[in-house]
């Protein structure tokens, strides 16, 4: 029998999160949110209003719809409230594998037997939190990319015990939401094209520490080649340097390489407080950055 998902509770209500809540809205689900920040869901959602979709790859999703989805969410003051209906669990904490082993525990305490679990996690295996609650059979990853940048698609990825209806549950969800499920047909840590984007992502940082290329030049090419309104730098940008810092440790510690180990000038910046579009500055300065600078792609 098909899984029925009616229900859907996101604990963290960031940059993907609060994405994840008025997409879901707006599409009829039945959305609770928690985050200790009660006020981070709407100040996230004011952010994304000022993004140009003019310039952004036209989808099936409408970001204007997201205000009055929004007044739908349900923002509750624990995370027992929000799971408490919930057929879907959607966690968006922060890439620290302690703090989401807590979380787990809390969600498997909170959420009926029948609830589903899935870690929006851009780089963990749900494998590596399944162990933490008593129903292994029902949990996945989901990893939305950026949905107010066009990126409409989603890995789906199982862990060690989840079953065919679940992920097939998952994947219905994801499409319902005009995202495209990417399948993961066994586990890979970074996923689909995360894993594709990381190994750029990597190397571009990489090139910049070293002082081979200026940030700039590496946008500038990557925009002209694949005909995109930002680049690498751009995008990390977007993504804060903090968590872009956080995922790449992700993979050092998995793998132990060297190569893996985010460059100490990437530390510096986040350290100096520089974490992109949301303090303002990161690799470029914002609200206006240089790259969308009509001169920008100019001789």
């Amino acid at each position: 029998m098909a899984i029925k998902i009616a229900n859907v509770a996101l604990l963290g209500l960031g940059n993907l999160g609060a994405q994840i809540a008025a997409q879901a809205a707006a599409c009829g689900y039945q959305v609770w949110g928690y985050d200790p920040d009660p006020e981070i869901f709407h100040k996230t959602l004011e952010g994304f209003m000022s993004i140009d979709q003019s310039k952004v790859r036209t989808t099936p999703i409408k970001v204007d719809l997201w205000p009055r989805a929004a007044k739908l969410v349900k923002i509750c003051s624990s995370l027992a409230e929000a799971c408490a209906q919930a057929d879907l669990v959607i966690e968006v904490v922060p890439e620290n594998l302690d703090i989401k082993l807590q979380v787990w525990a809390e969600m498997d305490q909170a959420a009926p037997g029948h609830a589903i679990f899935a870690t929006n996690s851009s780089s963990m295996p749900v494998s590596k939190v399944e162990d933490a609650t008593g129903r292994p059979e029902k949990v996945l990853n989901m990893h939305f990319y950026r949905p107010e940048l066009g990126q409409n698609m989603a890995d789906v990825m199982g862990g060690t015990q989840t079953s065919a209806e679940v992920m097939e549950a998952g994947r219905s969800f994801v499409a319902s939401l005009d995202v495209i499920p990417l399948k993961v047909l066994k586990e890979s840590l970074g996923f689909c094209f995360n894993r594709v984007w990381r190994a750029i992502k990597r190397e571009t940082l990489h090139m910049w520490a070293q002082g081979i290329v200026d940030f700039r030049d590496v946008d500038r090419a990557y925009m002209i080649f694949n005909n995109t309104a930002w680049g690498p730098f751009g995008l990390m940008d977007a993504v804060g340097l903090d968590v872009v810092y956080d995922i790449e440790m992700v993979y050092y510690n998995e793998s132990g390489d060297p190569r893996d180990h985010p460059p100490q000038a990437l530390k510096d910046k986040v350290e100096a407080g520089e974490l992109g579009a949301k303090s303002g500055q990161g690799f470029y300065s914002y609200p206006e950055p240089e790259y969308q600078d009509p001169d920008f792609l100019n001789p």
